[in-house]
Parts: structure tokens; sequence; C-alpha cells
């Protein structure tokens, strides 16, 4: 997921991914304790993910609080 995909959905949009991909960064928890997952590197580009769309949240709701 690039930076500019992200900043270009509306809020309402990143919290149903941010949703989504905390539901599947569990499912991958799960997985790697049990032994079962293969890629090991979509853990760590599931929580940048998540990282990068609470950054756009969060700048979103600085500029609309400022802005009022």
């Amino acid at each position: 997921m690039k930076i500019e995909d992200v900043r270009a959905k509306t809020p309402d949009e990143l919290v149903s991914e941010l949703t989504k991909l905390k539901k599947e960064q569990f499912n991958l928890r799960f997985q790697q304790a049990t032994g079962q997952l293969e890629n090991t590197a979509r853990v760590r580009q599931v929580r940048k993910d998540i990282a990068k769309i609470k950054t756009i949240l969060a700048e979103k709701s600085k500029a609309q609080t400022g802005a009022a």
C-alpha cells in the first residue's frame, strides 16, 4: 500500500481498511503461533500499513479540527 493511495481515501474508507488490516494481523499472529504462517514478511507489511493509515487519519483529523 502506497502512501499516495492512503491519502486519496476518505476517512470512512480508511477506518474500514484499518479494521480489515487489524483482522488480518490477528489471523497472521494466530498462524504464526500455531506454526502455519508461510509468508512471515506479511506480518511486518501489515503492521506498517496499519501505521500509515493511523498517521493519515490523525493528519486528517487534525486538519479538520484546525480548519474549524
